[in-house]
């Protein structure tokens, strides 16, 4: 299953070292940024040695370049980058990351508590890439890919000219460990395909795993009516666990 995410993990029980090893972000972006930037072969022979799963799907998924195996595939992966947009948005991705410290010990703590609450989940291996604006939070193969070029923050020079305030303002840093929780649950608890569902339903749905975001990284990072009911039904039945609650399928049950 791959799920890709626009600007629209199995672990011994108590294993806490096992945990954080898995938890540990993974940073393919310098890699990635070192071929795109200097056509370094041997940077290549790593993305496609260390990180298959994360080039392919970068390539195929993401990028939508071809498949990972055609004859030139590398050229053009590494032709595309050379817009002179892309190749500054290279640099500033690079700069504004440098340090991810605060983000790792929050991604390590979110996920531990997520892991807490759903046991039965597994962690995915996080990493980080960079695409050309198009996907924020990529999920599948137990892995969760987040595209550093979608959180350059709201007043980015090239968001400001093609995204609306709305979306500017989850395009941050601050986003990211909300982002990660919340399509990473979504991956795990969809609403179902085979249902034909109402946009109520699916605004509830959505409000339930922003609740639930809220609830894991222990910050109000959503707050609208939908995320105000379930908060307002888990107040009438404290008893009401995370996981029973991802798996309400009936929305009107919510307003009883």
């Amino acid at each position: 299953m791959l799920l890709c995410i626009g600007c629209q993990w199995q672990l011994k029980p108590n294993d806490a070292d096992s945990d954080k090893q898995q938890i540990s972000v993974q940073r393919y972006d310098r890699i990635e940024h070192l071929y795109l930037t200097t056509g370094d072969y041997a940077a290549l022979q790593q993305m496609n040695t260390v990180y298959p799963i994360q080039t392919r799907m970068l390539i195929e998924d993401v990028l939508h370049l071809g498949h990972v195996n055609d004859p030139d595939i590398n050229k053009k992966f590494l032709y595309f980058f050379q817009d002179s947009t892309l190749q500054t948005m290279l640099a500033d991705v690079q700069h504004q990351y440098a340090d991810m410290d605060d983000i790792s010990l929050e991604l390590e703590t979110s996920f531990l508590r997520l892991k807490e609450e759903l046991p039965e989940i597994e962690l995915p291996q996080i990493y980080t890439q960079i695409g050309s604006f198009d996907e924020s939070i990529v999920v599948g193969n137990n892995t969760l890919g987040i595209s550093l070029d979608k959180y350059l923050g709201a007043d980015y020079p090239f968001y400001m000219a093609h995204y609306t305030e709305e979306q500017r303002h989850m395009m941050d840093r601050s986003m990211i460990v909300p982002d990660c929780i919340g399509f990473y649950v979504l991956s795990l608890y969809p609403l179902p395909a085979y249902l034909q569902v109402s946009q109520t339903e699916r605004d509830q749905h959505m409000g339930v795993i922003q609740y639930v975001v809220n609830k894991i990284t222990e910050r109000t990072v959503f707050q609208n009516e939908w995320v105000n009911q379930v908060d307002a039904f888990v107040k009438r039945y404290p008893q009401m666990t995370i996981s029973q609650l991802l798996t309400i399928s009936d929305s009107t049950f919510f307003k009883k």
